[in-house]
């Protein structure tokens, strides 16, 4: 298919700002970049070779690439949702915002969060209009990182509650709906293999089900990208 092209995207953080500050001081490499928005099926999903995410790790710069777009995707047996793919998961905050502004969403509904980690750490500040696009693409890339962008979202009003799934325990929980999920794809890591991985496909299958406004990361830092694409199309190629 041609691809629709958005315009979000596309553009390189060079300032020690969102996820760039991250060791930014003793990196060699001192920009990330965020890749453009398209509109895609899953068979378009192709790793990138841009960095997206560089941490230093035992003195070694590592360097993280990710997805070559951002992507929405667009099924037939999907149609009635919006299904939002990227790498780093603090893009969840602006696309949970488009979904505001379209009136695809109403404010108040559960976030339903899938993810090895919580991200619940604090913001640097919630000086954000969210029913301006332009606000929010700033606010989401030049204030919030991988860990931060939750919390916000809680205290601005976006969702009423929180449920996070990162555990046996918890992905045995029921959740009933309405809600948005959240999915970061590192859930599906090495480091969550004492997890059954078929009993995760399942649940979280059953999360997309019913789901209408579903957030995807995948995590370039915390997964290997080959593995996280396997996971996803085991969860939506069915």
């Amino acid at each position: 298919m041609s691809a629709k092209k958005f315009n979000y995207g596309g553009f390189f953080i060079k300032e020690a700002v969102g996820n760039n500050a991250f060791s930014y001081d003793e990196r060699e490499n001192k920009k990330i970049y965020v890749p453009e928005l398209i509109e895609a099926n899953l068979s378009d999903v192709k790793l990138g070779n841009m960095p997206s995410f560089i941490e230093i790790e035992d003195g070694v710069e590592n360097i993280c690439t990710g997805l070559e777009y951002m992507y929405k995707i667009v099924e037939d047996k999907y149609s009635a949702k919006q299904i939002y793919l990227f790498d780093n998961h603090n893009q969840s905050f602006y696309f949970w915002c488009k979904a505001l502004n379209e009136n695809f969403i109403n404010k108040g509904l559960k976030l339903l969060h899938v993810d090895q980690h919580k991200d619940t750490r604090p913001a640097e500040n919630y000086e954000v209009d969210i029913s301006n696009m332009n606000e929010v693409n700033r606010y989401t890339n030049e204030v919030l990182n991988v860990g931060s962008f939750i919390d916000p979202a809680m205290k601005l009003g976006i969702f009423s509650e929180l449920f996070i799934v990162d555990s046996t325990y918890t992905l045995r929980n029921i959740v009933k709906g309405p809600y948005v999920l959240d999915l970061d794809l590192d859930f599906f890591s090495i480091d969550m293999d004492y997890i059954d991985y078929d009993e995760k496909i399942e649940r979280v299958r059953e999360y997309i089900g019913e789901a209408s406004l579903i957030t995807i990361a995948t995590s370039p830092y915390f997964i290997e990208q080959e593995r996280a694409i396997k996971a996803l199309n085991d969860l939506l190629l069915i």
